[in-house]
């Protein structure tokens, strides 16, 4: 395996674990842009069924995320090169802040920061979905999955799998009755 690709995927997904905070799903608008708009290593609706399957699947959101673009840019090595890629800042980080945190958490400076964090995190998350929305709600059969996913969402506790299931057996079943018309 060319060593420069792995490298670059490392690198990649190691500036996007490092410049994102709040999780996997704040870290989509950045997967969007290096993964997608820079790099072209996968198109938007690859990214989102990645992103899906990475929901369902055992794991971080952002990790499985990583591994499935690794592996489709350079094979089972780029997958393994860039999930390390990702998760690497993070480790640091983490150890970093661990060994200060605790001794500073209750201060309410920190505590403040944390809140404009947070709210920071919500609005990114609020732009990934919207540039999600215009290029997956296309027509009423999927604003109609989306409504139904949106209200088992909102009302139970199902897990994420099993809208992504049911999502897939709709957009089949919409597919199949669409071919018989």
């Amino acid at each position: 395996m060319e060593r420069t690709k792995l490298s670059e995927l490392f690198i990649t997904f190691a500036k996007v674990g490092v410049m994102t905070f709040g999780g996997g799903y704040a870290m989509l608008p950045m997967l969007q842009r290096e993964v997608v708009e820079n790099r072209g290593w996968v198109t938007e609706e690859e990214l989102t069924d990645y992103f899906a399957i990475g929901q369902c699947t055992p794991g971080v959101i952002a990790v499985n995320t990583a591994t499935f673009v690794g592996r489709k840019k350079a094979g089972a090595v780029g997958g393994i090169a860039a999930t390390l890629g990702v998760v690497f800042p993070s480790l640091v980080i983490i150890t970093l802040l661990a060994s200060v945190l605790q001794n500073i958490s209750e201060f309410p400076l920190v505590k403040h920061a944390f809140g404009g964090i947070r709210v920071c995190v919500c609005v990114l998350i609020l732009n990934a979905v919207v540039k999600l929305w215009k290029k997956t709600v296309i027509d009423a059969p999927t604003l109609m999955i989306f409504l139904a996913v949106l209200a088992g969402s909102l009302f139970t506790g199902l897990s994420p799998a099993v809208f992504v299931l049911l999502s897939g057996l709709a957009g089949l079943t919409v597919k199949i009755l669409e071919a018989r018309k």
